[in-house]
């Protein structure tokens, strides 16, 4: 392990790291020129390289969802994009409403903008019902009990505004409905899916949940499916082109039918090595590998494709068997290493001897993590 910089800890866990040496010549020999040309066309459309931005609206309009379920991993994938901003001005987008955390693409808590829910929510969260309906009653929910359980969500939230997730586990059990195990969370996250509720302001270390209609508005105009898909395919390829439609698929929790649909609508352009990039697409003329960086829990980096061999190669410990994906150290658009915050200290553990150069970016840059998180 390699002691890189401070950080105060401010209560959001980072797994435990265990990666054992790999050699990097023999990782990074298995990666052709035309690989990292592709890997650094993505991370441009990811604003991990070229100009930062400037807001965490920017970041979530850029990407479109955030995989939000470690509220850190989301703050840090925000950092690693822009510059100058801090974790607590995530807490104030979320604050003034512009950012939100709901279900949508996978089933998987994600952050958006604010403007993009109602749209992105009819698309992505019917598919989500039958899984929904299938662990309510592995946690021993039935229907009925399902049915009242989101009525008593609703009557309190209308009643007494935000609330945690332990204040409504009280109210839905006062109504009668099991909420042992897993039970409320399948009851928020049906209550999230009818597009009832969201995730709004944060509460001390949590987030509260509020009334869609309440926190944002009244929705929009309903826009087609089809002109729903066409936008999901042009905003997915802004912030991962170039990519397939079968990464569309998976990074949204669509049929390939319909992704091959969305990227028709929205003009994609194929390119000879099978991949599909927007009209003349900025990234691809001066795309270069971005700097050696610390990327957090969950980064979209290793979410936004199919596959995620360009990026983890060998060390396919960065995600565990149980699903979790361990903030990782990006260099040469190559993982080489994990990192986690011991004893409120950024520590390393590289998957090989890593050079000066890139030591001292990622010292330079645990540096920032520390203030981003710090504030």
């Amino acid at each position: 392990m390699i002691l890189l910089g401070g950080v105060r800890d401010t209560g959001c866990p980072c797994p435990a790291v265990e990666s054992p040496p790999v050699g990097t010549s023999e990782s990074r020999a298995t990666v052709s020129p035309d690989d990292l040309a592709v890997t650094a066309e993505r991370c441009a459309a990811q604003l991990l390289g070229g100009d930062p931005a400037g807001s965490a609206e920017e970041v979530a309009g850029r990407l479109l969802a955030i995989q939000a379920q470690d509220p850190r991993g989301a703050r840090l994938a925000i950092r690693a994009r822009s510059a100058g901003l801090s974790a607590s001005d995530v807490g104030s987008a979320l604050t003034r409403r512009s950012l939100i955390v709901t279900w949508l693409n996978r089933g998987t808590l994600h952050l958006v903008r604010s403007e993009d829910y109602w749209w992105l929510h009819r698309l992505t969260t019917p598919q989500l019902r039958a899984g929904n309906s299938r662990r309510l009653a592995q946690e021993g929910v039935p229907p009925e009990d399902a049915e009242r359980a989101v009525a008593a969500v609703r009557a309190a939230q209308a009643a007494d505004g935000p609330l945690t997730r332990t204040q409504l586990r009280e109210r839905v059990a006062a109504a009668g409905v099991r909420t042992e195990g897993q039970a409320v969370v399948h009851i928020l996250a049906l209550a999230s899916i009818r597009g009832l509720t969201v995730r709004g302001p944060a509460a001390g270390r949590d987030q509260a949940f509020v009334l869609a209609r309440d926190w944002l508005g009244a929705p929009p105009p309903v826009m087609s499916r089809e002109a729903a898909l066409g936008e999901l395919a042009r905003r997915y390829l802004a912030g991962h082109a170039p990519a397939a439609d079968r990464d569309l698929a998976q990074w949204a929790g669509i049929g390939l039918r319909d992704a091959r649909l969305g990227l028709s609508r929205c003009g994609a352009v194929p390119r000879a090595d099978g991949l599909a990039e927007l009209p003349a697409s900025p990234q691809r003329a001066a795309a270069a590998l971005p700097p050696p960086r610390l990327l957090g829990a969950y980064d979209p980096l290793l979410l936004g494709w199919a596959s995620r061999a360009p990026i983890v190669g060998p060390h396919r410990r960065i995600i565990t068997v149980n699903g979790l994906f361990r903030p990782f150290a990006l260099a040469d658009g190559r993982a080489v290493a994990t990192w986690t915050i011991t004893r409120s200290q950024v520590m390393l553990a590289p998957f090989t001897p890593l050079d000066a150069g890139t030591r001292a970016a990622l010292t330079t840059d645990a540096a920032d993590v520390t203030r981003f998180l710090s504030r």
